[in-house]
C-alpha cells in the first residue's frame, strides 16, 4: 500500500503513533496531500495558541476572552473561535438569558492539546532573548537596519 511520503522521525525521537486515513494511509504531516497539515496549520496558528491557553484555566465569555488575547481583533477572534469550533477544539455554549450569555470552553479533544501548546509558550518566553539576539547578529551581517527602535 502506498503512503503519503516517506515518515520522517526526528533523531533520537520515539516516532508516536499515527492515525490510520479513511483511505487505509497513515497520517504524515510531511506530505503535501495529507490532510494533517490542515491540523497543524491550526494548531500553529497565533491566534489558535493564545486562545487555547487562555481557555486552559476554564471557560471563558468573547469579552473576557478578548481582554485575555491582547491584540487580537474582533474579527479575528471570532473566526478563531469558529474555526476551533469547526475542528472540534472548542464549545460554544450560549444560555437561554436576555440578553443571551455565550461562553466558550475546551472541549476534550482541545485540552489534549494543553500541554504541547503550553510547552511552546514557554519556550518562547524562555528563549526570546536569544531569539532577539540572533536575530541582530543576521541583520548586522546583512547590512540590515535596525527594526526594534
Amino acid at each position: 500500500m502506498a503512503r503519503y511520503g516517506p515518515p520522517r522521525p526526528r533523531p533520537g525521537s520515539r516516532t508516536p503513533s499515527r492515525a490510520r486515513l479513511p483511505d487505509g494511509h497513515l497520517a504524515n504531516v510531511y506530505s503535501e496531500r495529507c490532510p494533517a497539515r490542515e491540523v497543524l496549520d491550526r494548531i500553529a496558528d497565533r491566534w489558535t495558541v493564545l486562545v487555547l491557553g487562555a481557555l486552559a484555566d476554564g471557560p471563558l465569555r468573547y469579552g473576557e476572552l478578548r481582554r485575555r488575547v491582547e491584540g487580537v481583533s474582533e474579527k479575528m477572534l471570532t473566526q478563531t473561535l469558529r474555526s476551533l469550533e469547526r475542528d472540534g477544539l472548542v464549545v460554544r455554549h450560549a444560555d437561554e438569558e436576555t440578553p443571551p450569555a455565550v461562553d466558550y470552553a475546551l472541549t476534550e479533544l482541545g485540552a489534549s492539546l494543553e500541554a504541547p501548546m503550553a510547552a511552546v509558550r514557554g519556550w518562547a518566553e524562555q528563549r526570546i532573548v536569544e531569539v532577539q539576539e540572533a536575530r541582530e547578529a543576521y541583520d548586522d551581517r546583512q547590512g540590515l537596519p535596525d527594526l526594534s527602535a
